[in-house]
């Protein structure tokens, strides 16, 4: 089960654009927090705080303790809206969780071994075609990330969707196909460019 985080958080009334900015200009970033059979509820959470926060991987795919004022909710990040230009953050989603309902929520892939892999030692090449998937589970199963073992990983082998080792009551929605490929090693091109050079410096001796 993924690690609880806390986030602090304060009711805010206003709504619309210039609230918003207002809220900015303070240092405040607006949010909404729904679901769980409840009405929406619009909220403000320190934007420093919220920086320091996703610095954190962890922070995308665990349970939060959103805390406002005596009260704390379980909830999940759903939704970030960002500046497109600036290090900002402009609007914040969190959804309400119940310990009895299975969530819907995107995990990164960690590659473990990918450095000592048997194909990576006899020069093969990484290429990673996924860097996350969708999952399902219960709040209580959830992963922070999905690891992927690449230690026995040789040159021109392939691991797909399907081959994936989840954590015990997580499952993969059908967001990717599951023989969509998630990693691979491909062969080196080293030895070609050596080969070129080569060739190169017997049609100079040839023409000389």
């Amino acid at each position: 089960m993924s690690e609880t985080i806390e986030v602090m958080a304060q009711d805010r009334t206003d709504g619309g654009k210039g609230a918003s900015r207002r809220l900015r200009r303070t240092g405040l970033v607006p949010g909404i927090v729904y679901g769980g059979h409840k009405d929406p509820q619009m909220i403000a959470v320190s934007h420093n705080e919220m920086l320091r926060k996703l610095a954190d991987e962890a922070f995308y795919s665990s349970l939060l303790d959103l805390r406002l004022g005596d009260e704390s909710t379980k909830v999940v990040l759903k939704d970030l809206q960002r500046h497109p230009a600036k290090p900002f953050i402009l609007h914040v989603d969190f959804q309400r969780v119940s310990m009895e309902e299975k969530l819907r929520l995107t995990v990164p892939l960690h590659f473990e071994n990918e450095a000592t892999a048997v194909g990576v030692k006899k020069g093969g090449v990484v290429t990673h075609n996924l860097t996350e998937v969708e999952i399902t589970c219960l709040p209580k199963d959830l992963p922070t990330f999905v690891a992927v073992d690449m230690a026995k990983l040789d040159i021109g082998d392939i691991v797909h969707v399907s081959e994936l080792v989840l954590p015990s009551g997580v499952e993969l929605t059908h967001a990717v196909e599951p023989e969509t490929p998630v990693v691979m090693i491909q062969s080196g091109y080293g030895g070609g460019a050596a080969g070129d050079e080569e060739g190169e410096e017997g049609g100079e001796e040839s023409a000389s």
